[in-house]
């Protein structure tokens, strides 16, 4: 195995009760393919062990491949290294699925997130009066209008606090979300039903996190 990308070395939170991995041997596409593979586990009751319930599973990441956290950019369509939280919305143009054990928003007209660097309220969702032109710009995504995408999504917890604007921003609108049989923008991407049956899964009291990055770097389970 190669040495670590990045020269990380990622550490599971102890209070994670779920585990969701989003790997590759390289954190740079070596084929011409953004693909990774994900897997899902649960901890043992007691001790340190980790139970794998879902997976391998091909999932699509960032046609920028994987990059950490600390120095991904704003645009530059890579996924970023890490072990992150979820969100506490489950989003989708679908309707409820159910089933889920977090909230579910189906979207509808007016329903944003904002990729504005310069904005207030950069790398959240805001919703603005269908019709009207919402006061952010950049690469903003009319959510609602995603029906393939945004099938269904959880946001990752990805520069959320403090949040980096400006001219350093690590970016934004990283979730977990519908395939579209191709590479992402930064996100993770799995075949519906597959992401659906992870999203019921996935439980707030178990503290679920995800960790995504070069295999090399991913902690010992």
């Amino acid at each position: 195995m190669s040495a670590p990308a990045q020269g990380l070395q990622l550490t599971i939170p102890r209070h994670a009760r779920q585990l969701v991995v989003v790997s590759r041997a390289t954190a740079q596409p070596t084929d011409g393919r953004s693909l990774a593979t994900l897997r899902a586990y649960v901890r043992a009751a007691r001790g340190r062990q980790w139970r794998l319930v879902f997976g391998p599973w091909d999932a699509a990441i960032g046609s920028g491949g994987l990059v950490a956290a600390s120095r991904r950019r704003e645009g530059d369509r890579a996924t970023p290294v890490g072990i992150f939280g979820f969100g506490h919305t489950i989003y989708g143009t679908d309707p409820d699925p159910r089933g889920l054990h977090y909230h579910y928003h189906r979207l509808a007209c007016g329903d944003w997130w904002d990729e504005d660097p310069s904005s207030a309220l950069y790398n959240r969702f805001v919703h603005v009066p269908c019709g009207a032109s919402p006061g952010f710009r950049g690469d903003s995504e009319a959510l609602w209008t995603a029906t393939l995408a945004y099938r269904y999504f959880v946001p990752i917890d990805f520069n959320i606090g403090p949040i980096r604007r400006g001219l350093g921003a690590t970016g934004s609108a990283i979730f977990l979300h519908s395939w579209t049989g191709a590479a992402t923008a930064g996100c993770v991407a799995l075949p519906v039903m597959r992401l659906l049956r992870l999203l019921r899964w996935l439980r707030p009291s178990e503290r679920p996190v995800i960790e995504m990055g070069p295999k090399a770097e991913l902690a010992s389970l």
